[in-house]
């Protein structure tokens, strides 16, 4: 028996079952640097007659731009690359390894879900999956790149990624989108219920790639923000624009290498990732905001993230406070405040801008000393107040006659001016929007240590 020619044929097995998702990770991946994991692991799915060749996953470790990564790649050729109990065992094992070894870690993933005919077995392995994926937030970087359908256990495991990657028109559903059109009486799409620009209730971490390769430069840009060591970088040139209009698109441009997370879901809210004279930090911009209970949780996730890798938190504030709507007052918004000064609180480095206006919770919450912000300035041009305007003071006392007069004083809008903030210590300066990347990278190169 000539075992070489056995071990050959049983490997040409093994690719011709995995020639799409092998083809996937060699995109992904540095040439020739990916060495598989449990290659030759499989079993038989007696509900598809087939047998489950790699377990239908296949696992190992490689680099991306010369970086180690392990990788996890759901195989959709076998049984529709349906979570097994022996699936799961085998996805947990690289993330062990992945733990072990301090690897960032990249889950390939199209995946109608379980494989049907395992029962409550393939619970006991997702559980078991989901746990481990829970306790490595914080530990080594997750990623997960949806290369199409990705439904039902496979969806949970890619919603606990610190960036979920949708390539083209892939998607994201806890049910099936045939589940929901049928329940909705529609004839949806999975990408008008599941896709990138659908989910925009979601506040997931999400990034839209074109492609595999687009993928691996987005998640080596991100991997560099919260691993690389602090860089020196030219603190001295001013951006002279911010004093034409500092709005979110200009701010965002502050940043170098910038990647944004989540931009499809309550874009008003920009959660960034990017450097400051060389300083990687997240960065919370706000684009005229009023708050409600999605927003404000999707500031929260983004405030854990931070405080998982030991990024500085920045938020540039212009926000007027909650929003006056029933809905958002019949909502967990107020669930939801609480929950974001938790996770803020244990963010070691917070910085606060207020770019536009600071009102009532929009600065208590984003930019107070109070609460807990290390460095707090403001644009000349922004404003601070209780209360949006004159108008909202008299709906929230409803005055006699007589009082209208000193609210409408109390609240001209000359007295939001945030110079009346800095005399009570509440700003630590007032600056000129040209020069606000120049104070933010000295009070970082003092605080982030």
């Amino acid at each position: 028996m000539d075992r070489i020619q056995i071990l050959k044929r049983r490997r040409e097995t093994l690719k011709g079952a995995g020639a799409e998702i092998r083809a996937d990770i060699a995109a992904l991946t540095d040439e020739d640097s990916f060495v598989e994991l449990a290659a030759f692991s499989f079993s038989k799915n007696t509900f598809y007659d087939e047998d489950t060749q790699g377990e239908g996953v296949v696992t190992g470790f490689a680099t991306i731009g010369g970086y180690p990564f392990y990788i996890v790649a759901q195989n959709f050729a076998v049984c529709k690359g349906g979570l097994s109990k022996a699936n799961t065992a085998k996805i947990v094992a690289a993330m062990n390894a992945a733990e072990k070894s301090a690897t960032p870690i990249v889950y390939l993933l199209h995946s109608f879900g379980v494989q049907i005919g395992e029962g409550v077995h393939v619970l006991e392995g997702v559980g078991a999956l989901l746990n481990k994926a829970t306790r490595l937030k914080g530990v080594v970087p997750q990623f997960a790149v949806l290369e199409g359908e990705v439904y039902g256990s496979t969806a949970a495991l890619a919603a606990l990624a610190d960036c979920i990657l949708f390539d083209g028109d892939a998607s994201l559903c806890v049910n099936s989108p045939f589940v929901v059109s049928a329940k909705a009486g529609k004839n949806l799409k999975a990408s008008e219920v599941g896709g990138y620009r659908a989910l925009k209730h979601s506040v997931l971490p999400a990034v839209q790639v074109s492609g595999v390769k687009d993928a691996a430069s987005k998640i080596l840009a991100v991997c560099d923000l919260i691993k690389i060591p602090v860089i020196d970088a030219e603190l001295n040139a001013p951006a002279p624009s911010l004093n034409a209009k500092a709005d979110a698109a200009s701010l965002f441009r502050l940043f170098e290498n910038a990647v944004e997370l989540g931009a499809n879901s309550h874009p008003e809210v920009k959660t960034v990732l990017g450097r400051l004279g060389g300083i990687a930090v997240a960065a919370v911009i706000f684009d005229k905001v009023t708050l409600d209970a999605e927003n404000v949780r999707k500031i929260r996730n983004f405030a854990e993230f931070a405080c998982a890798y030991s990024l500085p938190l920045i938020t540039f504030v212009d926000c007027t406070g909650v929003a006056p709507e029933e809905s958002v007052a019949d909502s967990a918004t107020l669930a939801e405040i609480g929950d974001y000064l938790c996770a803020v609180d244990a963010v070691d480095v917070k910085l606060a801008v207020v770019t536009g206006k600071a009102i009532g919770l929009g600065y208590a919450l984003f930019a107070a000393k109070s609460a807990g912000f290390d460095y707090t300035i403001a644009l000349a041009t922004s404003q601070i107040a209780l209360f949006e305007s004159e108008q909202g003071a008299q709906i929230e006392f409803q005055p006699n006659e007589g009082d209208r007069g000193r609210l409408a004083a109390l609240y001209a809008e000359e007295n939001a001016d945030p110079f009346h903030a800095a005399k009570g210590g509440y700003l630590d300066d007032i600056v000129e929007p040209q020069f606000l990347k120049q104070y933010l990278i000295a009070s970082l190169q003092t605080l982030a240590r």
